[in-house]
């Protein structure tokens, strides 16, 4: 059937079809010039209209839309049993005079689809809707392998399995639907809807500690039935933002100023996709055919040469030419767009309009990570306006880069919003490091936070190394259990784990101070922390390679760069071009791993009222006591630096250092399998012997402060 459909739809297939019906349509005038009517009431009746209706859009889609019979074929074959069942219904009626007093009102073709008596031919109308049924809710395709008699009923099998479970689930609703009008059976009508998503949803995993899906006139993600005293914030909160879409015409004649500019340089492109974003419109360019004239031997008649298509690279190289005509001064050419066959062209919007976070969290998408115990952030809306979310448990990092005024201390607050609209305080806590201290500490007093927002830059590498000690500690936890991850700890310890969170408002300050031991702490916990939870969001105004550098970017795949002054701070963040054209406020540029190429998003937008209200209502709740993490030294460790150390490791010592020049608190955890605190107590007494100066320029820091 494939093959059939492959070949009626060829140019070649279309001329022998149409020289038949020349050949043919002669023969078949003179048959039918004898009561034409007569013959055409006697055979469909009135079912000439339907049969009329199919054969003329068959015939247009054969000439205009070949296409349609390779993406659509059940469209075509569902619409052929709708027809067969019209005539079929049609049969049952007769008229009392005429040429359809004995054969029904839709011909002799029509009895063969149902027909006299009712109790053979009513079976064979409900035996066609079913089909109907089967292929529409059911879309099988039988392609290579999958051919075959058995395949194909298995195939319906399963279609005819899925109408009955439909069929037996709608007098339930019905009935539901029906007491729920009547003002009565409120609960009954909550149990019936549960019953049915769980029948939808029998096959999917779930993730213990999960939340349910907010529906989007409810008040918030809370279900109510989640054993915790800490309620989610209302979804009413949020504000609801004013749409604006570009007018139609302006479209047009964008696509058509498009189209000449690039035939007036001799490359023909066609604009067949537009799709409008809240701040970007991105038009499809399908390359066209390269032709060049031949004269021919008659001095009037030429004919054209096909040299093939239009390569990609000759529209990329026209950017600046379309800018120019397009009056606008960014522009961006997508050589390919992911699982389309035409290169994108994203101009900015003449109309613009922000993209608020309510409709983004309102999503399917994000309700979808809620549903399934995930840590969903809302990013914003794509070049066609649809929402874009994230799983932070997926990433599990993330770095966030961008120039002053570029919205990234926006996206930072979304990303938090988002967070706490979906979390509550003992399942997601927080550790946030703000060294400008006007950006992060407004959400001082929540009790999501482990404590009040850092804002030194000194204390940072002890709340890092209070980091990997938790990190540490839960991995004994999970050895004692004998699971691998988080979500398995969950399942079967009594006392939850929570997630851990770490938000670094601005690395480069950090780099600048302390940047050996805070990069090796954050690559620590970057390649370690997924497991136990502990995730990281690290953001930066200055995207170099001394900030972000190789070792940092190769454990934390999931980044957004906002628009940069230069194209190498783009390479910086996202190996390649593109953010140095970026619109600023808020239009970014999202790769993940699993992603293979970036994609532009129009941030979502957080209003002081929206921030404040959220942040109110976390600070007004009170709950149950949480577990704490202390971000000092245990006094364990300060004992440990007053035992007497061993004399065989400080002769181990002192034979590091004859050996090496430059003796480190690394080295010496490195080579003799030790701790911080005794590797430092060992440095102090080699300056005291005099075996080590004081103030070595070879003696560093340690990586971090682990106990031994």
């Amino acid at each position: 059937m494939k093959k059939l459909f492959s070949f009626l739809t060829t140019r070649y297939a279309i001329w022998v079809l149409a020289f038949l019906a020349l050949v043919i349509a002669p023969a078949a005038t003179l048959y039918f010039m004898v009561d034409l009517r007569e013959r055409v009431w006697t055979y469909l009746g009135y079912g000439y209209l339907p049969v009329g209706v199919w054969l003329a859009a068959f015939v247009a889609s054969l000439i205009f839309a070949r296409q349609s019979f390779r993406d659509h074929p059940h469209y075509w074959v569902g619409s052929a049993l709708f027809v067969m069942a019209v005539l079929g219904g049609l049969s049952f009626f007769y008229q009392e005079f005429g040429a359809l007093d004995e054969v029904g009102m839709s011909g002799s073709w029509g009895s063969y689809f149902g027909g006299y008596p009712l109790l053979f031919g009513l079976p064979k109308v409900l035996g066609l809707l079913l089909l109907l049924a089967v292929v529409f809710l059911y879309r099988w395709h039988v392609t290579g392998s999958e051919a075959g008699t058995a395949s194909i009923a298995r195939y319906i099998g399963v279609g005819l399995l899925s109408v009955g479970r439909w069929i037996a689930a709608l007098p339930g609703l019905l009935w539901e639907k029906v007491k729920g009008i009547s003002g009565k059976g409120e609960e009954s009508a909550q149990e019936a809807t549960g019953r049915v998503s769980k029948m939808l949803e029998s096959e999917e995993l779930q993730v213990p500690q999960q939340a349910e899906i907010a529906s989007v006139n409810g008040a918030s993600f809370d279900d109510g039935k989640t054993a915790s005293e800490w309620k989610l914030p209302s979804l009413d909160l949020l504000e609801n933002g004013a749409v604006k879409s570009a007018p139609q015409e302006t479209l047009s004649e964008m696509a058509t100023c498009i189209e000449s500019t690039m035939a007036d340089y001799g490359v023909e492109v066609s604009v067949t996709d537009i799709k409008t974003g809240p701040r970007i419109i991105r038009f499809g360019l399908v390359p066209g055919r390269i032709k060049k004239n031949r004269d021919t031997k008659a001095a009037d008649e030429k004919s054209s040469v096909d040299l093939g298509r239009v390569k990609v690279q000759s529209i990329v190289s026209r950017e600046a030419d379309l800018a120019l005509a397009l009056k606008t001064s960014s522009l961006r050419i997508q050589p390919q767009v992911p699982g389309e066959g035409f290169v994108g062209l994203e101009v900015p919007n003449p109309n613009p309009s922000i993209v608020p976070l309510k409709s983004v969290v309102t999503a399917p998408e994000f309700q979808k990570i809620v549903k399934h115990g995930g840590l969903p952030i809302a990013l914003g809306q794509d070049t066609g306006g649809e929402p874009v979310v994230a799983n932070l448990l997926s990433l599990p990092h993330l770095l966030i880069a961008g120039s002053t005024g570029s919205g990234k201390s926006v996206c930072i607050n979304s990303v938090v919003m988002s967070l706490l609209l979906s979390n509550r305080p003992d399942r997601l806590r927080m550790l946030m490091v703000d060294p400008k201290r006007v950006e992060l500490t407004p959400f001082n007093g929540i009790p999501h936070l482990y404590s009040p927002v850092i804002v030194d830059p000194d204390e940072v590498l002890d709340v890092l190394a209070a980091l990997l000690r938790e990190m540490f500690r839960r991995y004994k936890l999970m050895e004692d259990i004998g699971v691998r991850n988080i979500v398995g700890y969950n399942q079967r310890s009594k006392e939850q784990m929570p997630y851990a969170l770490l938000i670094i408002d601005e690395l480069a300050d950090l780099m600048m101070t302390s940047g050996f031991e805070v990069e090796q702490s954050l690559v620590r916990l970057a390649q370690l922390g997924r497991a136990t939870g502990i995730h990281l969001i690290l953001c930066t105004q200055r995207p170099s390679v001394k900030v972000v550098t190789g070792l940092l970017k190769a454990n934390v795949p999931g980044r957004i760069a906002f628009a940069v002054a230069s194209q190498v701070d783009s390479r910086v963040i996202l190996d390649g071009s593109g953010a140095d054209k970026l619109l600023g406020k808020g239009d970014m540029l999202y790769l993940s791993a699993q992603s293979p190429t970036s994609q532009r998003i129009q941030g979502t937008f957080v209003s002081d009222s929206e921030f404040e209200s959220v942040i109110d209502f976390w600070k007004e709740q009170k709950g149950p006591p949480l577990p704490d993490m202390p971000l000092r030294e245990p006094d364990e460790d300060e004992e440990d630096m007053r035992e007497p150390l061993e004399d065989d490791l400080l002769e181990k010592a002192r034979e590091l250092c004859d050996k090496y020049q430059h003796v480190s608190p690394a080295m010496l955890q490195r080579r003799l399998q030790i701790g911080y605190t005794r590797a430092m107590q060992l440095l102090e007494l080699l300056e005291e012997e005099g075996v080590v100066a004081a103030g070595d320029p070879g003696k560093s820091r340690p990586v971090v402060k682990t106990p031994s």
